[in-house]
């Protein structure tokens, strides 16, 4: 007998012993009963005899069996071999009286027999067909039984059958016993059909539960299975070495471009090459995810401190930061990466994941920085659901609300325009200059209900200035990313400004050359050719930053530039800036758009970019944003009394820091 053989007869006795003690109860009934008939007519010695032969068996048997379970320790073959032998001889006795009975000599009693004998047939076809070892030994006692019982009856002499009704008899015992077979073998390929539809169902399911945990590209956990992970390893009370958990936040810089320029097809392979290095980079300390486009996670326990951290940061991001080999093309990326680390058994993922999320848009915004640990001693506490119910209720009061910052013609002095700067009229703090409240709008989701508020704001003010007479210019409005690219935010804006058809020629949006890094810029070239075809202009702001390709002024139509505030400072004193604001007022010239220096805060910059050609400017050097009623008092000034716009005392902030 095979090794392979020996595991399948250890694997049957164990079912056989379940389905022994499973259905005891039942045999001793049906025993009971056949007893009771054999009793009755006559067999009471035999009756008594049988019985306590089918209670001893029952009792052995029931005495071995339950000290075997289907997953307990291995038997050896001795015991098993034993335990078959009990349940082969304890079929002996169950058959008994089926014989006694066929030998009566009466018919009944003979059905009552064969109908007995049948009911152990079935018994163990149904109970033991998937057990052949157990099955062939008993089913072939049973059907050595059924021939002797057909003996009997054929030599009883009170029977009165022809050996032609007997040949009828014993065709259809055998036509029994292949059926029998038959059904045996049916039920064996039913089980195994079932065994493989169980198998295919669970490897269904595996692959099912894989793909809904992790990201189909990368094949890296997703964002919930991470968090369950990572949940994991956070240090508890017991943690006696002290060390942390480092939730480590990655976004890729320079991500977008690759896709733009080389198509998805490369942008995928880089995302495939950074989750192959993050994984290798970590290992078995942690675990690594993609939550989504180009951001990545990891938490690493055993950290430290936040030295630590910010050294296994820096490693991440010098990893990611080595050449990708995409089609035989060199392709780089850069990466900001943001670590939290618990800082005791209270923290929770959530917690930490928050504080990652901040110390990476800070890295993102340090070009000299690729990595951060974050201290909630020197970052802002994250917004609040009170705050949002505090600033909404502070847009419906009008408490935050457009101020205005005049644009200045350098040639006459007098006002072409203005842009509109929120201020938040704080009931506590003062005047709260935008730095102290766009983040908390930004973080909570409230830029569309932000522009919308401001943007009518403006325009009702715009035709409350055409009503009295007065001309504005043009007055422009920062137009946020989300509005630009979305098709929902877009509608939003149309829907309101048709609402106004006389100061809409007015207006002017301001977009920052960043959206084009974020966002793709065919829905962006969209929303602009729709707003410029709805008579809104269109301002480039913050132009020269170097966020965008000078391939966007090509493709995209602007009605102006805005001079970064950060050129216009250098001028009187930085070569290099007088140079380059040359350079882009000669640009501005060449597409035909107006250009606008912003950011003026003295005479010598105010000089320098009247005698470079440029026509425009703003900022503290004339005036810093004031509410609606000064700037209406400066436009009837300009209108009635015909006089240049007069200078005002800049006591608010810095250029630099009034960012709307």
């Amino acid at each position: 007998m095979s090794l392979s053989l020996v595991d399948h007869f250890k694997y049957q006795t164990r079912v056989a012993v379940h389905v022994t003690n499973r259905d005891a109860l039942k045999r001793l009934i049906a025993a009971l009963m056949i007893m009771l008939i054999c009793w009755q007519f006559g067999y009471r010695n035999v009756a008594i005899f049988w019985s306590a032969i089918i209670v001893t068996s029952e009792v052995i048997a029931r005495m071995i069996n339950r000290r075997i379970s289907l997953t307990g320790p291995q038997l050896s073959f001795g015991a098993c071999f034993a335990l078959w032998t009990v349940n082969w001889l304890g079929i002996w006795p169950m058959l008994a009286p089926a014989i006694i009975l066929a030998a009566h000599g009466s018919d009944a009693l003979l059905v009552v027999g064969l109908l007995w004998l049948f009911g152990v047939h079935v018994h163990i076809s149904n109970s033991y067909a998937a057990l052949p070892f157990f099955y062939w030994s008993l089913i072939a006692s049973l059907f050595a039984m059924t021939t002797l019982m057909f003996w009997q009856g054929f030599m009883a002499p009170t029977l009165q059958s022809t050996l032609l009704e007997w040949c009828a008899a014993v065709a259809m015992l055998v036509a029994y016993a292949v059926n029998a077979l038959q059904t045996m073998s049916a039920q064996k390929d039913t089980l195994t059909k079932l065994a493989e539809a169980r198998k295919d169902a669970d490897k269904r399911l595996t692959e099912l539960e894989f793909l809904t945990r992790h990201d189909h590209l990368t094949g890296l956990m997703n964002r919930r299975a991470f968090e369950e992970a990572a949940t994991l390893l956070l240090p508890r009370r017991s943690n006696r070495d002290r060390s942390q958990l480092g939730y480590f936040l990655i976004d890729l810089d320079g991500f977008k471009p690759i896709n733009d320029s080389y198509s998805h097809k490369a942008g995928d392979a880089v995302l495939v090459a950074v989750a192959e290095r993050l994984s290798k980079f970590v290992g078995s300390s942690g675990v690594v995810a993609r939550l989504g486009g180009d951001e990545f996670a990891t938490a690493i326990s055993g950290v430290q401190n936040s030295a630590q951290a910010l050294r296994l940061a820096t490693e991440i991001a010098n990893v990611i930061k080595q050449p990708i080999i995409v089609d035989h093309k060199q392709l780089e990326v850069g990466a900001s990466v943001g670590v939290a680390l618990t800082s005791s058994s209270q923290d929770t993922l959530a917690g930490i994941a928050s504080g990652a999320d901040q110390a990476m848009y800070k890295a993102k915004n340090d070009p000299g920085q690729s990595a951060f640990v974050y201290d909630r001693n020197n970052f802002p506490i994250r917004a609040s659901l009170d705050d949002r119910v505090t600033i909404l209720r502070a847009m419906q009061k009008q408490n935050i609300a457009p101020y205005y910052q005049p644009k200045i013609n350098l040639e006459t002095g007098f006002i072409e325009g203005f842009e509109a700067l929120s201020r938040w009229r704080h009931p506590t703090r003062g005047l709260l200059l935008p730095g102290k409240f766009l983040p908390y709008i930004d973080e909570l989701g409230l830029q569309s209900e932000f522009l919308m508020r401001t943007t009518g704001l403006v325009l009702q003010q715009i035709e409350d200035w055409q009503k009295e007479g007065f001309d504005p210019g043009e007055v422009s409005v920062n137009l946020p990313e989300v509005t630009l690219a979305t098709l929902s935010g877009r509608a939003s804006v149309m829907e309101l400004i048709e609402k106004f058809p006389q100061a809409r020629s007015k207006l002017t949006f301001e977009v920052t050359e960043d959206v084009f890094i974020a966002r793709s810029g065919n829905l962006i070239q969209e929303s602009i050719a729709a707003f410029r075809k709805a008579g809104i202009r269109i301002s480039l702001d913050d132009f020269g930053t170097g966020f965008a390709s000078f391939k966007h002024l090509r493709e995209l139509e602007f009605d102006e530039l805005k001079l970064d505030t950060g050129f216009v400072r250098g001028l009187g004193h930085d070569k290099a800036a007088e140079v380059l604001v040359e350079g882009f007022l000669g640009i501005g010239k060449g597409l035909g758009v107006k250009v606008i220096a912003e950011g003026v805060e003295t005479e010598t910059q105010r000089t320098l970019l009247r005698k470079m050609g440029c026509t425009i400017c703003q900022g503290f050097y004339y005036s810093p944003a004031m509410p609606h009623n000064e700037a209406r008092d400066a436009l009837w000034r300009q209108h009635h009394l015909g006089v240049p716009f007069t200078k005002t005392r800049a006591t608010e902030t810095t250029e630099a820091e009034d960012a709307a």
